[in-house]
């Protein structure tokens, strides 16, 4: 049913339980994974001044390269065939990225960690799980933090 599972990471508690419900489907369906890590540059130019904003956006990608190797580690650990990819976001909102890798790649299903945030917390912090499930052309499944 579901032969190509993207998986969006960002270190999260909540990610990490997206990861490993992203595992256990691959295993189940023999599905290939695709883990997705979205850097953020536009916090880099709105927090960093020049000329450091260019070294400031290497340390985003470093960190985020070890963060999928990580995560890959997991994965390959557990059998599953696994690619994986860091990706920009400069000016757009993460969950646009990801859903345009969903549809380049092309995924069956997506998997997102979520906080499940109310209220004001919500409105003030945001969700890539909320903007992805509005915007996706995919199914998405979202994984609750504990």
């Amino acid at each position: 049913m579901y032969k190509q599972i993207l998986v969006a990471v960002d270190g999260s508690d909540t990610s990490n339980s997206a990861l490993q419900e992203g595992i256990r489907l691959a295993k189940d369906q023999h599905s290939m994974l695709r883990l997705l890590h979205v850097v953020d540059l536009t916090m880099a130019y709105s927090v960093v001044e020049a000329p450091t904003v260019i070294e400031y956006q290497k340390a985003l990608k470093v960190e985020g390269q070890k963060l999928l190797a990580r995560c890959s580690a997991s994965a390959r650990t557990a059998g599953i065939e696994i690619d994986s990819k860091l990706d920009e976001a400069l000016g757009e909102h993460i969950y646009d990225v990801i859903e345009e890798e969903a549809k380049r790649w092309p995924a069956d299903l997506i998997v997102i960690g979520t906080h499940g945030r109310k209220g004001i917390r919500r409105l003030l912090l945001g969700s890539v799980a909320e903007g992805l499930i509005r915007i996706s052309s995919k199914p998405v499944l979202l994984v609750r933090g504990a």
